[in-house]
């Protein structure tokens, strides 16, 4: 069974005292050994979970903020708009980085990975973008009052909404074109 690092330094300091003077390959050392792999794992697996839902928050934030501008449901077009706003949000950068760089020079890496993230969301727009149902009085409510975490998400209603105005319900979390 795995336990946790501080369990497992407890109970080798109850039983030996200084955990500093163990044998190097006793059972012990052994012990704290994997209970610390252990840990570094779980640390690595949390901030890589948060680094990849970090987008996906980002995007329900600005629709927050829309959210809380409005009264009532928006129309579609009105959420056309916003989609339009919220992918337009790196234009200003790219334009700066452009103007930077000297005439027959290759872009940055910054710029190449703007221009990527930029086809990316364009991409998912054709296929339908995944926002937080605007149309639903009940759904702008709870959006309007959400706190920023990831695991309040999972009470809102989603929907998939197209370039062309196709609208369909999605799924939390965003997979595929759910």
């Amino acid at each position: 069974m795995p336990k946790s690092l501080a369990k497992v330094q407890k109970k080798v300091a109850k039983k030996k005292g200084n955990i500093n003077s163990l044998h190097e390959n006793s059972r012990d050392a052994q012990k704290l050994k994997k209970a610390g792999a252990r840990s570094e794992k779980l640390d690595r697996l949390a901030t890589a979970r948060v680094k990849a839902n970090l987008p996906h928050l980002k995007r329900v934030a600005y629709f927050q903020g829309a959210a809380k501008a409005t009264t009532g449901p928006l129309e579609v077009e009105k959420i056309h708009n916003l989609i339009q706003s919220y992918l337009s949000r790196h234009d200003e950068e790219l334009a700066e980085l452009k103007s930077q760089r000297r005439p027959g020079r290759p872009s940055s890496s910054r710029g190449d990975l703007l221009k990527q993230f930029m086809t990316t969301e364009d991409r998912e727009y054709i296929g339908g973008f995944w926002i937080p149902n605007m149309q639903d009085e009940g759904n702008l409510r709870v959006l309007r009052e959400w706190n920023g975490e990831w695991t309040a998400l999972n009470t809102f209603a989603f929907v998939r909404l197209s370039r062309n105005g196709l609208m369909q319900n999605s799924s939390f979390p965003p997979k595929g074109l759910s």
